[in-house]
């Protein structure tokens, strides 16, 4: 039995040194709200990642500090000739909150009568000599046909439920992008005129971002959303008025960002110090 472990121990020696580098990154922030006329709550959040690669193969880690070091993703890569290989072992606790994201939808894998479905997968993809072509198989019998034709990238998935299709072209200065599921389509349009980055998307949201007095200040609308009960795509999310926000961000000798929010949804200031390295 000593000699299993001693030789356990050697070989797990020769397998850590073996590791070509580690790469180390992170963010942390911590927000005071003063919520409007409700009370005020002060939030933290500290994430890490850890990448280690050795030839080919790269692990991904990433890590929710503040949440008592919360695994929050764990993938593996590993490229053979034109064959990839990835595998996404991490099951994600899927977020059912109802708050507006922008869109009005939460994003769900799985039945919608299904609240934490299992998203760990394996996919396969190799890359083919025609038109740059990669064509991917994933364990759920899912597969993609994507890449870059004339400057336009499309990514076309052949799913149980419905079909998906994903386009993006940057055209006449405009970056423009389309999503087709199931016969839902969604779109997005971003521009730059005199130095202010305009976005503009398929439910209603606009956004302003450029520079003021040494200052970041993004503007920006969210068009109101409906009420949308779950089903196979998304989650219930609650019906949710217009509003608007203005932002403005400064980066600080200390090396942090502080940004200023300010919303009409409720009327509140939030006030937010983060660092990323």
């Amino acid at each position: 039995m000593k000699k299993l472990i001693a030789l356990f121990a050697v070989s797990a020696m020769a397998s850590t040194s073996a590791i070509a580098s580690i790469a180390l990154s992170g963010s942390a922030s911590v927000s005071y709200d003063d919520n409007g006329s409700a009370a005020s709550a002060t939030t933290y959040d500290a994430d890490l990642s850890i990448v280690g690669t050795n030839g080919g193969t790269s692990v991904t880690i990433g890590m929710d500090v503040d949440a008592g070091a919360t695994i929050t993703g764990v993938d593996m890569a590993s490229k053979i000739g034109p064959v990839t290989i990835k595998a996404d072992m991490h099951n994600t606790t899927e977020d059912t909150s109802a708050v507006d994201d922008g869109d009005g939808t939460r994003k769900a894998s799985g039945e919608g009568s299904e609240p934490n479905p299992d998203d760990r997968s394996v996919t396969v993809s190799l890359d083919v000599p025609v038109g740059d072509a990669t064509i991917g198989l994933d364990n759920s019998g899912n597969v993609t046909i994507g890449g870059t034709f004339a400057g336009v990238t499309i990514n076309h998935t052949i799913q149980d439920g419905g079909d998906k299709t994903v386009g993006s072209a940057a055209i006449a200065g405009m970056d423009i992008s389309l999503t087709n599921d199931d016969g839902d389509t969604t779109w997005s349009i971003g521009t730059t005129v005199s130095g202010v980055a305009l976005t503009l998307n398929s439910g209603n949201d606009v956004t302003a971002k450029f520079g003021l007095a040494g200052n970041t200040m993004t503007v920006s609308h969210f068009g109101a959303d409906a009420e949308v009960a779950m089903d196979a795509k998304v989650w219930t999310t609650d019906a949710v008025n217009a509003y608007s926000t203005v932002a403005i961000t400064r980066d600080l000798t200390s090396g942090s960002a502080l940004t200023a929010t300010y919303s009409s949804l409720d009327d509140s200031l939030t006030l937010k110090a983060a660092v990323s390295f």
